[in-house]
């Protein structure tokens, strides 16, 4: 699988410039950030979450983790947990499972993107499969998905093994 269809012809009725990346395969955000040689808080990891029930999609650094109490907080939803592929893989029908691109608009799904992100001037994301990746500027991201900013993240600690998110 390639591209998503949906994603290109969106960035394309947009006139958006961006760079289509094709690596070797890669499954977790930190593969991904390693074979592309780009720096982790460029990359643009996705995670899907259940929120009172109904899905929705974070958008964070890849060196980051979610507090999902401190997200919970900020959107005042009773319940947040982190949604399993089986759940999620029939909402990206044209995307790899764990390789959707960071536009849950698309999707129909409401998107919280981490406060981090917007300081970087580009950002690089999961293109539909896992041998492909988007690069493009930060601002045109902002101005296509209208994510709801918010600062529900911290980085993750090193040497302490922590449950991959991507």
């Amino acid at each position: 699988m390639s591209i998503s269809a949906k994603l290109r012809d969106y960035l394309d009725q947009n006139h958006i410039k961006y760079t289509l990346i094709t690596h070797s395969k890669a499954y977790t955000a930190q593969e991904m950030a390693a074979v592309m040689h780009v720096p982790g808080k460029e990359l643009a990891k996705v995670v899907i979450l259940k929120m009172d029930g109904s899905f929705a999609m974070a958008v964070i650094p890849a060196p980051h983790k979610i507090d999902l109490e401190r997200l919970r907080d900020a959107t005042g939803v009773k319940q947040v947990e982190l949604a399993s592929e089986k759940e999620f893989q029939k909402l990206f029908p044209d995307c790899e499972v764990g390789a959707m691109p960071p536009f849950g608009n698309l999707y129909g799904l409401p998107i919280y993107a981490a406060n981090p992100l917007e300081k970087d001037k580009e950002i690089v994301f999961n293109a539909g499969s896992h041998t492909e990746a988007i690069r493009m500027q930060y601002e045109d991201f902002a101005r296509l998905v209208k994510p709801t900013l918010i600062d529900f993240t911290s980085e993750k600690e090193y040497g302490t093994k922590l449950k991959e998110q991507s």
